[in-house]
């Protein structure tokens, strides 16, 4: 995945899982806080997951002091700063 794509995919992977779960999402603003976007613990477990298959990167694990991004800019970056 080219590392422009990873806002797409993150948001594109966000909509499904809020679907998929039956969770309403928040507008996907780049300062939405993540504990507001209308996700829950589950949601996040699924999503990681699969950013992991779809990116190729699982910035969680790359890093043993990384602190939990707080709103979507930060997560996204958090994706692109781990496949650099």
């Amino acid at each position: 995945m080219i590392v422009g794509n990873f806002r797409d995919e993150i948001t594109t992977q966000i909509r499904l899982v809020a679907a998929e779960q039956d969770k309403r999402l928040a507008p996907l603003t780049g300062d939405l806080p993540l504990l507001d976007s209308g996700l829950d613990s589950l949601c996040f477990a699924i999503l990681v997951s699969r950013l992991e298959d779809a990116l190729g990167v699982d910035p969680f694990s790359a890093s043993e002091d990384a602190s939990f991004p707080v709103t979507l800019d930060q997560f996204v970056s958090f994706y692109e700063n781990v496949a650099k």
